[in-house]
């Protein structure tokens, strides 16, 4: 095993995976300073419950396509090759195992942070994470002084990732898809080709 230490745990359904993904989890790997960032490809979030989430093999073939060439981005298939449901406080356990000694920065988005109250065991992930990566837009307000009185020590372990406001979304993509318009710039070129050979989301 490599001798890493500091890993960024980025999760997402990536359905599919397009530039935006791509430039947060830059902007986290170099602001965070992480030796590695994890893409962890969900089946299907506890707390969002989507209805029409693509195959989890297709999404992990594209995310590979997405990162091609990039050895500090690697697939990570914790949450697939076990049985869910997949809280983010047995992903970041089973990753500390699997990557002794190394530190663990779990990532997000300010709406997460803002109800991650909600989350499983929010006390115990807060106390294992020896990071939260908080990617933030510049219009989102992180009330860290309210999130800290419900959970105590959050303060010390989030750092704001400052990135670029991109009006991109999966949805989005893929209802330009089904409705016939152009999205190709939406994507990494390797991406738009594996869509378009396996006839996703037409």
């Amino acid at each position: 095993m490599i001798d890493l230490k500091r890993i960024g745990i980025f999760g997402g359904t990536f359905d599919p995976p397009h530039v935006g993904h791509l430039i947060l989890a830059e902007e986290c790997r170099t602001q965070l300073s992480l030796d590695l960032l994890l893409w962890v490809v969900t089946d299907n979030p506890p707390h969002k419950r989507y209805t029409d989430v693509s195959p989890i093999e297709d999404r992990v073939i594209l995310v590979e396509k997405a990162i091609a060439g990039n050895p500090a981005f690697q697939v990570s298939r914790v949450d697939i090759d076990r049985p869910g449901p997949h809280y983010a406080i047995d992903t970041v356990n089973i990753l500390k195992n699997q990557y002794p000694g190394s530190e663990m920065y779990y990532l997000m988005g300010g709406d997460s942070l803002h109800d991650l109250p909600t989350w499983n065991k929010p006390l115990e992930f807060i106390r294992i994470c020896d990071g939260i990566g908080v990617m933030r837009r510049h219009a989102d307000k992180v009330d860290l002084e309210s999130l800290e009185k419900v959970l105590p020590g959050v303060s010390d372990k989030v750092k704001i990732v400052e990135a670029p406001i991109l009006e991109i979304s999966s949805k989005q993509i893929r209802q330009r898809i089904a409705e016939g318009m152009g999205y190709r710039y939406y994507l990494q070129d390797a991406v738009y080709r594996a869509i378009n050979e396996m006839g996703l989301y037409k």
